[in-house]
């Protein structure tokens, strides 16, 4: 994962994000890791589907941009390093690109692509899921919602990418890629916190706008604004989430 204003604290992402890597299975098996082949992880995290891939017999690499994900990563026993998605550093080395849950964090695609253009061998494949269009539209919503009130653009601080399929299919093509797959895939996702817990591990660079006295009053309201639309009859929180899943290849 990246961000410009993202702190990534593996302990707090756990508690309130636990379940997108977990979530991020399906795209793992449209991987299809095969024994003995070099894949790169892009945004690895604390290394959960690095961990899977590696048991597919793979020899596989993660990078992601924040060093508290990486140091448990490595405490797994995984080839992890801190780099920027935006600026990687390989050169035809791999036979696939993975990423899960953290292209939409890279504001700058058209470097994330270019550079995963370089790093795959001829023939290599790029294959992931990342939030895509209308992803958590209204999380996003609110949160601009209570900065526009306090005088701040509150869409010029958001902090992501949610391309559609049409538009990301044509960023691969435009590099040289073959898209097989881009799709769009709703996916409402029950939280294990409420959706304050969610804003305080995705929503930093919507806050940190703020001056710090106003912060916790402007999360507050967002909350309240969520409230009616995200929130059961139980109090049980469940995220907008849309995926954007999609597998393309070189050629060989």
């Amino acid at each position: 994962m990246t961000g410009p204003s993202q702190d990534w604290q593996s302990d707090r992402y756990q508690t309130n994000a636990g379940f997108v890597p977990v979530l991020g299975m399906p795209a793992l098996e449209l991987l299809d890791p095969r024994p003995g082949e070099r894949i790169l992880d892009l945004g690895c995290g604390d290394g959960f589907l690095t961990e899977k891939i590696a048991e597919a017999g793979c020899d596989v690499v993660g990078v992601d941009a924040g060093p508290d994900m990486i140091r448990v990563a490595q405490q797994k026993g995984l080839n992890a390093h801190v780099m920027d998605g935006q600026a990687l550093d390989f050169d035809a080395e791999f036979d696939a690109v993975f990423s899960n849950a953290a292209l939409h964090w890279m504001l700058q695609p058209e470097k994330v692509v270019d550079g995963v253009k370089r790093a795959l061998k001829p023939g290599g494949r790029f294959v992931g899921e990342f939030g895509g269009h209308g992803n958590v539209a209204a999380c996003r919503t609110a949160m601009i919602s209570v900065l526009n009130a306090r005088g701040i653009d509150g869409a010029a601080v958001s902090p992501w990418y949610f391309p559609t399929p049409a538009e990301y299919g044509s960023l691969l093509t435009r590099h040289g890629f073959a898209v097989h797959t881009a799709d769009l895939i709703p996916r409402p996702t029950p939280l294990p916190t409420d959706v304050g817990g969610w804003m305080d591990t995705f929503g930093e660079s919507f806050f940190k706008a703020l001056p710090r006295e106003e912060r916790e009053a402007a999360r507050a309201e967002a909350v309240e604004l969520l409230r009616p639309s995200l929130c059961d009859s139980e109090g049980k929180w469940t995220a907008d989430y849309v995926r954007l899943r999609f597998s393309a290849s070189l050629p060989g």
